[in-house]
């Protein structure tokens, strides 16, 4: 075989009858073996027609396609799985009662049908009821089947609305988006002289990232290949980090049951990375359980150590980021295109993008939208900006129908012309028309209308003569808990808590402008943000750039210098696998999928503090840093002592108390939470049992200050976000 493969590859390659598990690890020349597997395959005699080849993206098809055509001058069938369930359904959908010449429904399309399922059911947000349907489809649950999901808002309404959209959408001679395989799995399961045929027409099946496969991926290719079983899967379980999206490990764990007959070949030499990032990244990753055995190891030498910074607090990660990014582009030449920086959740970018545009290093946020760009962000500074100013046309036509108040395109013209006309401010005149002052124009309100309007200007009123007496932090959550714009977010429960980060981090912001009284620095605050916004579209301009981007958006590439940043328990691995043994090693997953991106140069950083909802919060160095052996380790920055080995993991947490879930921007004003007095015994999840010694009045309300047991300290929390339990 091709002399440029190694001895696994060639194996991978060659092994073309019956099922062959492949075990790609990173980097490990994977689409090298898939396009080299199928050239072998024609050389043998197999027709292009009977080959098909399966993946995720339309990009990766593409270019898989492309490559097997420039080595074979053959055409073969590689596409995503929705291209193959859209070219069956072409051919044979007409079995399930539906037109051949049916329309494929987008968003817009799906939302405007759902409307018209919902006439006799309680108001609730079309996104629930669509992610409804959208997770019973994926999971291969019809409306008529048992195990369909349990949706709180929709109750017993649930089964009703999915049996009557399906019908609707037959009767439109439409699918939508997952019916696209919902439909196919179903014609492979209920007519299995259709099944056959496909079968037939296919005789072998290579289907790339197979960890990521869910429930309908998997019933479609059990069903297609359970005549020939020719099937090739590659994949990786140590890279399986989408199991919100429905993947479901186990279809390639279990790949040896399904096919019991099937050879497994490891790939595990990996032709990115220096020894030590793989020598690390193995240590981290071999303390999952629910995985196959296999340790990247590297040809191309040591290379530098891993350096582990951990900084006071988030301003120095990212100051001690941005010379990294400096000195190792000017001394040893690595171009801006090459270095990444992860973090486990897109508020984390703020402060990076701060410190970038500030050191004038362009960058790029990859797979999602800067820090100031993003909608809710966005949102609450229109907010403020109404707050600050009446004059502002944008923010008043941002935020009057957040949420709804019944204020449609044509009343907003009306009212944009006649303050015009009244040569007022946007704000004064809608107080105007709700203080029933006489105007020459009078604008005809509906009652509904003028509530809306009403309640929106005393909402505004209301905000501004808060601004007089608090800090700039707690005007935007009062903002957030007043206007309700975490239920508004919550309506689309797959954003939200992202959302929801993205405002604590916004808030975190607002703490480094000092003052009592957020009207007498709320100019200066939003002239610096318009500026920063401004600034990070001129970045996106320039090609030569610095990535920035969650470790989820990064499977796939490779950087020389690579930066792991916020490397601290509850955010990395997160709050949500705490408990959660299946959670926590997909959290390791993706800090093995980070770490494995980078080829000469890995930084691991935290910090021993961090702000989070406005408040500031002691740290603790993530598990993952310590999991790594010292030998891999050099300790860089001002502090020398910031690793701890793994024989001091962590001692397991108390079981007895539970940390509540915080929600930040509810029951702003402390009066409303319950307080308790001086002496009373108290336990912290993160410092332990303690005693309240004095209950005082500070800049964020009430304050505790608690003497710990544990180390012997007093700490001083903030009441309404203290996280703890009285005993």
């Amino acid at each position: 075989m091709n002399h440029t493969l190694n001895p696994e590859q060639q194996l991978a390659v060659t092994t073309t009858e019956g099922p062959i598990l492949v075990l790609a690890g990173a980097g490990s020349g994977k689409t090298r073996v898939v396009t080299f597997r199928i050239a072998h395959l024609l050389q043998k005699g197999v027709p292009p027609s009977k080959i098909l080849g399966l993946t995720f993206t339309n990009k990766a098809a593409g270019e898989m396609r492309e490559r097997v055509h420039n080595l074979t001058q053959s055409d073969v069938l590689i596409c995503t799985f929705h291209g193959l369930g859209s070219r069956i359904l072409r051919e044979s959908i007409e079995h399930l009662g539906y037109h051949r010449s049916f329309t494929i429904y987008d968003e817009d399309d799906v939302d405007r049908l759902l409307k018209s399922c919902l006439d006799d059911v309680p108001k609730v947000d079309l996104k629930i009821v669509r992610n409804a349907i959208s997770r019973a489809k994926n999971s291969f649950i019809g409306p008529d089947d048992q195990g369909l999901p349990i949706v709180e808002e929709l109750g017993s309404y649930f089964r009703g609305i999915y049996r009557t959209y399906q019908t609707k959408l037959k009767d439109c001679h439409a699918v939508d988006y997952d019916d696209l395989l919902f439909l196919t799995a179903t014609l492979f399961r209920d007519f299995p002289s259709v099944l056959e045929h496909y079968q037939e027409r296919w005789s072998h099946l290579l289907i790339d990232e197979y960890q990521d496969t869910n429930a309908l991926q998997y019933s479609i290719v059990k069903r297609l290949t359970a005549k020939h079983h020719n099937i090739c899967v590659v994949g990786d379980p140590d890279q399986s980090i989408y199991s919100w999206r429905g993947a479901d490990i186990s279809n390639i764990m279990n790949f040896e049951e399904d096919y019991p007959n099937a050879i497994v070949v490891r790939l595990d030499q990996n032709y990115r990375s220096k020894s030590n990032i793989l020598n690390a990244a193995n240590a981290v990753i071999t303390r999952n359980e629910n995985r196959y055995d296999k340790k990247l190891w590297s040809a191309l030498g040591d290379g530098e150590k891993i350096k582990v910074y951990q900084g006071d607090e988030e301003l120095d990660e990212a100051r001690y980021i941005g010379n990294c990014i400096l000195k190792y582009y000017a001394e040893r030449e690595v171009p801006l295109r090459e270095m990444v920086i992860f973090y486990r959740t897109n508020a984390q970018s703020r402060v990076f993008e701060d410190i970038l545009l500030r050191n004038k290093i362009p960058y790029v946020i990859v797979g999602g939208i800067s820090f100031y760009q993003r909608r809710e962000i966005k949102d609450v500074l229109c907010w403020l900006r109404i707050i600050h100013s009446g004059a502002d046309l944008v923010s008043f036509e941002r935020t009057i129908n957040l949420p709804k108040r019944g204020l449609g395109d044509s009343t907003l013209e009306k009212i944009r012309a006649g303050a015009s006309e009244e040569r007022r401010t946007i704000f004064a005149y809608c107080e105007m028309l709700v203080d029933d002052e006489v105007v020459q124009t009078p604008i005809k309100l509906s009652a509904k209308q003028k509530a809306g309007l009403n309640q929106y200007v005393h909402l505004v009123r209301e905000l501004r003569e808060m601004s007089q007496g608090v800090s700039l932090p707690e005007l935007i959550i009062a903002v957030v808990d007043k206007t309700s714009y975490r239920e508004h977010l919550e309506l689309d429960p797959e954003t939200a808590q992202e959302r929801i980060e993205n405002l604590n981090a916004l808030i975190s912001k607002a703490t480094e402008w000092k003052g009592d009284h957020a009207n007498e620095i709320l100019s200066t605050f939003l002239e610096e943000l318009s500026l920063r916004s401004t600034l990070d579209e001129t970045s996106e301009g320039s090609k030569e750039r610095v990535s920035l981007m969650t470790i989820h958006n990064g499977k796939g590439l490779e950087f020389s210098l690579t930066f792991l940043a916020g490397m601290e328990e509850d955010l990395f691995p997160h709050v949500n696998s705490r408990e959660k043994p299946e959670a926590l090693e997909e959290e390791r997953r993706l800090c093995y999928v980070g770490m494995t991106r980078a080829k000469e140069y890995l930084y691991l950083s935290s910090v021993n503090s961090r702000l989070m909802w406005g408040v500031r919060r002691s740290q603790r160095q993530s598990r993952f840093i310590r999991e790594i052996p010292r030998d891999y380790i050099e300790v860089v920055g001002p502090s020398r002592n910031g690793y701890r080995p793994k024989e001091f993991a962590y001692a397991p947490q108390p079981q007895t108390y539970q940390q509540p879930k915080s929600k930040p921007f509810k029951n702003m004003q402390v009066a409303q939470a319950p307080m308790l007095p001086e002496g009373a015994l108290i336990f912290h999840q993160e410092f332990g049992i303690g005693q309240i010694r004095a209950v005082v009045e500070g800049s964020e309300g009430k304050i505790y200050r608690i003497f710990f047991q544990r180390d012997q300290s007093e700490k001083s929390l903030v009441a309404q976000f203290a996280a703890i339990t009285p005993l």
